[in-house]
């Protein structure tokens, strides 16, 4: 299984323009954190239906980056936003069993990051669907998200979180084509730090007897993806 996805990594590395790079982000304004689903029914051992069964190393590595760089954003009053999964009971999320239920301390932080909540610079956003972009849409048509970058007038944000290749990436994509359309400037860089993402790295023995458990086995990539016409450096 680990073989067959390091061959799907290389595939992936082959046919599409991702690299992994040493990205400095500038030191002042226009930079925001943005922190995806690092909650306890992700995260938290035995939390709920999609939580790690037992301790996980790229969760914990996850959870100590998310929290190191989120303290220098928050001394540096850098903005900060954390998007939290938090579902309507009565709407279930297909393929995936109830999960981070509204009002459950599964859809809340884990316990090292609690001390955000406290923090002025930093906006909470609680989401109904993987994608923390269009969970940001309010019933008048707001986006609490496009509105947190226009008013810190943030240029490049750092993204990081879980699961990389669900919620994480989701949230990318819909905010490069946002981007690219030009409904967010002034963004320009999106930055995902491979060392601060994890994804679902179920035993096998797990899966195959858990009803209600998906595996995904896939490498985590650091991805920066500039603006048009920028340059980026590369670095082994």
């Amino acid at each position: 299984m680990k073989k067959m996805g390091l061959q799907a990594a290389d595939i992936v590395k082959t046919e599409l323009p991702v690299d992994q790079e040493s990205v400095v982000l500038p030191d002042g304004v226009g930079t925001g954190l943005v922190l995806v689903d690092i909650i306890n029914g992700f995260c938290t051992v035995g939390a709920g239906n999609l939580a790690p069964r037992e301790p996980n190393g790229q969760i914990t590595r996850m959870i100590n980056e998310s929290t190191r760089l989120a303290r220098i954003f928050c001394e540096k009053k850098l903005p900060v936003m954390a998007f939290l999964d938090s579902h309507d009971p009565n709407k279930p999320e297909e393929p995936y069993p109830p999960h981070c239920l509204a009002g459950s301390d599964e859809s809340n932080l884990v316990p090292a990051l609690k001390w955000l909540e406290r923090e002025p610079n930093v906006t909470i956003r609680r989401k109904d669907c993987f994608d923390g972009f269009l969970g940001s849409i309010e019933d008048d048509g707001r986006n609490v998200f496009v509105d947190w970058l226009k008013n810190n007038q943030i240029k490049a944000i750092l993204v990081m979180g879980i699961c990389t290749d669900i919620c994480v990436m989701d949230f990318v994509c819909s905010t490069l084509s946002a981007r690219n359309r030009g409904f967010l400037a002034p963004l320009k860089d999106v930055v995902v730090y491979s060392g601060g993402c994890a994804t679902f790295d179920v035993p096998l023995q797990v899966a195959r007897n858990t009803k209600a458990t998906l595996r995904l086995d896939t490498p985590s990539l650091l991805i920066y993806i500039p603006a048009a016409g920028a340059n980026a450096s590369c670095r082994p």
